[in-house]
């Protein structure tokens, strides 16, 4: 999409185009794109389109790229009118967006043709008579044109899509209707025959909202999702069973009360399925959500280190009211009871250094501005890295309480000795010891509750975050539910149902605590960079395996200033990993060769970056230089597939790539020799080394990031030139329609509004007929 905004090779970019290109996001007024597949199936049309913009600018073309040029309009044309045809026949099944759809149609259409005709040969004076042609003397046609096309089909996919939502409403609506005849029923033979129909209808709404799950672009609202189904999905067999104990003893009050609660949750959670995929909430309120500790500081260290390129954005007020709201969460871990007093201690000593750090930053800030300073002054440059490595530590320490108080609870209640009590009191009917063991697991529950607190304000992702606030959700709702549950067998000792409904909320409850361990260990994975949001690359030895022989490294300690310095070079470091990242995402395929190692690499310095800030897998120098040296490596594996794709170049293109390889070489083998270079003597020598490779690293990358921009604009013109376009995967593979062979499935007939076969027609966009020219 940026590709062709901005008129040169890329992908897909949102939300607005770079400042300057031809055609501006104000041709796709008031649309959203929310799944990767709409996203992901337009960037084929992109493609085509994006060959042809690139040749507005160079009017004299010969015969035969002036017939390549005309063989694309009209394989553009020829699919863009297929395409419109199965958006009328979708225009005519679904009344509602009838008048819309078939509006995107005629445009499309209309932009099709036109694109056809301005690049018909036939059409076009021959006035020159040594064989070159102009081409495209109408550029604002073809830009028009262009933009018309792009704005048309998009509005009809995103219409589509909108189909797809509709789906999904209607069967949560169905869904709705069947629970309410299920809560009315009087029989068990009128319930066994509602709740077949239920049990259909829960299996179609889970094929419909797991392939949205699958699809949505934004990661917090997959979550979202994801929490939401876990909640239908158990509690479909909680129904079952809390039906069946209050059809068998109507009278017991607390058999209602275990019903109702689950007919409760479960409407709560198909209404959060509905706001995720229409976007909306009622009433149009906007969902506040908690604030975590780990988002806080996040925040006030971008704004701290945000004051490196503008010293007179903020006010100093701002950062003293983000540091407090910081510390104020901390309350959460220093009032705990189950905070041990090291880390109590730990964290208030903490919490009062980051003040006090604070405050020389403001100091040698306001000192900046009173001089008229453009830049960081170097007395501030040091207070700015003490005041994000005392966050940093504080951090630490949190992160270290929350997983201490976790990995203790959850391994004390791992023998589920409470829910085994409730079970032998309810089958004996011995009411005082249901009671005791029922305050037990209340108490339990709060221990429990307070884990989910502690481990989101250190959780380190959104999604994750999510995943803390509905297992707190879930103890919080369960635990009653078990109680009451419980209640119900120990005044019918004998009944097989309210046992069987007991068992199903304790496993609910034990499989609650199982998913809080697996949420522990991603939690610390992702404190020590082994996922999240940048991809992990362990290339460093594991302990005792390949590194044995070597002897325990002290640790290096460098002073204010040449912390300063390494600060600044790891922010900029830090930049570029940001640039060769945006490039990459500029590219059809993320498997190709070229981005894989690119990716590799952006990991490694981003690692290296980390390095710079005290954070991450890189704790040595001698980790740093590891890490350097693997960066080196991974470099040469860049440039053999860089050769290999400039053999498939024409000979006027090669030239081009093959320059700037010649300039990567040097730099990987310089590094290298860097990072093998032995270092002996004081602190100095180390840092010396230490800042070598950190340079020398932001040097290959600045290079990466031009020959990726290189490579990816060669392999457009490359396949566009010679007819053999590779697509994009189609809706189904990417996640958002995957239809199962059983054509009898609730997902196989979700095809009946004929979005698989607008699918297949988009995607021979990407094609030429297979033409040669």
């Amino acid at each position: 999409m940026a590709a062709f905004l901005g008129g040169g090779g890329g992908g897909v970019s949102w939300p607005r185009s770079p400042p300057g290109s031809a055609l501006g996001w104000e041709a796709l007024p008031g649309l959203q794109i929310r799944s990767r597949s709409v996203e992901q199936t337009l960037v084929p049309l992109v493609a085509q389109i994006t060959t042809l913009i690139n040749h507005k600018d160079k009017p004299k073309r010969s015969d035969k790229t002036l017939k390549a040029i005309q063989q694309v309009g009209q394989a553009v044309n020829l699919a863009v009118g297929r395409f419109v045809t199965v958006g009328e026949a979708i225009a005519n099944e679904n009344q509602e967006l009838k008048e819309e759809m078939s509006i995107a149609c005629i445009e499309a259409k209309r932009a099709g043709e036109t694109i056809a005709q301005l690049t018909d040969v036939a059409a076009l004076d021959h006035p020159e008579s040594d064989g070159q042609i102009t081409i495209f003397t109408d550029k604002t046609g073809v830009v028009k044109a262009a933009r018309l096309l792009l704005s048309s089909v998009t509005k009809v996919l995103v219409l589509a899509d909108r189909i797809v939502i509709k789906q999904i409403i209607t069967s949560r609506n169905k869904v709705l209707v069947t629970m309410e005849q299920l809560e009315k029923v009087s029989t068990f033979q009128e319930f066994v025959q509602i709740f077949s129909q239920f049990g259909n209808e829960m299996v179609e709404f889970a094929h419909l909202t797991g392939d949205r799950q699958n699809d949505l672009k934004d990661e917090k609202k997959k979550a979202k999702m994801a929490a939401a189904r876990a909640i239908l999905e158990k509690c479909t067999m909680m129904l079952l069973t809390a039906s069946k104990t209050c059809l068998r003893h109507p009278d017991c009050e607390s058999a209602r009360v275990n019903k109702g609660a689950v007919f409760h949750r479960m409407r709560l959670a198909l209404e959060q399925v509905i706001e995720i995929v229409t976007d909306s909430r009622p009433g149009g309120e906007h969902e506040p959500g908690p604030v975590s500790i780990y988002t806080g500081i996040k925040e006030f260290k971008n704004k701290v280190e945000g004051l490196r390129d503008n010293l007179y954005l903020l006010s100093k007020e701002s950062l003293r009211a983000m540091l407090r709201v910081v510390l104020e969460h901390t309350e959460d871990f220093t009032d705990s009871a189950y905070t041990s007093h090291e880390h109590r201690e730990r964290i208030l000593e903490l919490s009062k250094q980051a003040k006090m750090e604070l405050e020389q930053l403001l100091s040698a800030w306001m000192c900046a501005q009173s001089l008229k300073k453009r830049d960081v002054t170097e007395e501030m440059e040091v207070a700015l890295l003490k005041t994000c490595q005392c966050m940093n530590e504080l951090q630490r320490e949190l992160h270290s309480a929350a997983t201490s108080v976790a990995t203790d609870l959850l391994k004390y209640h791992s023998d589920h000795l409470v829910l085994k009590a409730l079970k032998t009191s309810g089958v004996e009917g011995n009411i005082e010891a249901a009671a005791e063991h029922s305050c037990k697991l209340s108490e339990q529950k709060e221990q429990l509750l307070e884990i989910c607190r502690l481990l989101r304000h250190v959780s380190g992702t959104e999604p994750l975050e999510i995943t803390c606030l509905h297992a707190e959700d879930t103890f919080q709702v369960t635990g009653p539910q078990i109680i009451s549950a419980a209640e119900t067998l120990t005044l019918h000792p004998s009944s097989k149902i309210a046992k069987e409904n007991l068992d199903v909320f304790c496993e609910a409850w034990e499989s609650q605590l199982s998913d809080m361990s697996l949420l522990l260990r991603e939690i610390s994975d992702v404190f020590e960079g082994r996922r999240g949001e940048k991809r992990a690359y362990l290339s460093l030895p594991r302990p005792g395996k390949h590194n044995a022989n070597l002897k325990a490294l002290k640790p290096v300690r460098f002073d204010g200033e040449e912390q300063a310095k390494l600060g600044k070079s790891g922010f900029e470091l830090h930049k570029l990993t940001l640039r060769v990242d945006s490039e990459m995402e500029k590219w059809d395929d993320p498997e190709n060769e070229i981005v894989r190692h690119g990716q590799c690499l952006s990991s490694m310095a981003y690692s290296m970056y980390l390095f710079t800030r005290g954070e991450g897998l890189l704790k040595t120098t001698q980790d740093l230089f590891q890490q350097a040296e693997a960066f080196a490596t991974e470099g040469s594996k860049l440039v053999s597939a860089l050769l290999a794709f400039s053999n498939q170049l024409e000979d006027d293109d090669k030239p081009l790539l093959l320059q700037e390889i010649e300039k990567m070489v040097p730099a990987y083998q310089q590094l290298q020799v860097t990072a093998k270079a032995h270092v002996q003597g004081k602190s100095s020598a180390i840092f010396m080394k230490v800042d070598t490779c950190i340079q020398k690293a932001k040097h290959v990358l600045n290079l990466l990031a031009q020959v990726l921009s290189l490579s990816c604009k060669l392999l457009r013109k490359h396949r566009a030139g010679n007819g053999y376009l590779r697509g994009h995967r189609p809706w189904r593979e990417n996640g958002l329609h995957a239809v199962a062979k059983d054509s009898s499935s609730p997902a196989g007939r979700s095809d009946s509004f004929g979005i698989k076969s607008l699918e297949q027609h988009v995607a021979n966009l990407t094609f030429l007929e297979n033409q040669q020219y």
